[in-house]
């Protein structure tokens, strides 16, 4: 009769090792997508308009990337 140890980890990368780069990939994502979207929403912007709201155009990539920094 044979007999088999399953308790070892399997060779290479573990399955929540996987599913955490994944989740890291996609978070990485999101949060580049989320700039994109707010940086050109804010370039569409007059001055005026940003000049309402406290900003003005150098502000606008320091907003955007706020979140991913």
């Amino acid at each position: 009769m044979a007999a088999f140890d399953t308790t070892r980890p399997a060779a290479g990368l573990s399955a929540g090792a996987f599913s955490a780069f994944v989740a890291r990939s996609f978070a990485s994502l999101a949060a580049w997508n989320d700039a994109r979207v707010t940086r050109n929403a804010l370039s569409k912007l007059s001055a005026r308009e940003l000049e309402d709201i406290g900003l003005s155009y150098g502000d606008i990539d320091n907003i955007a990337t706020r979140g991913i920094r």
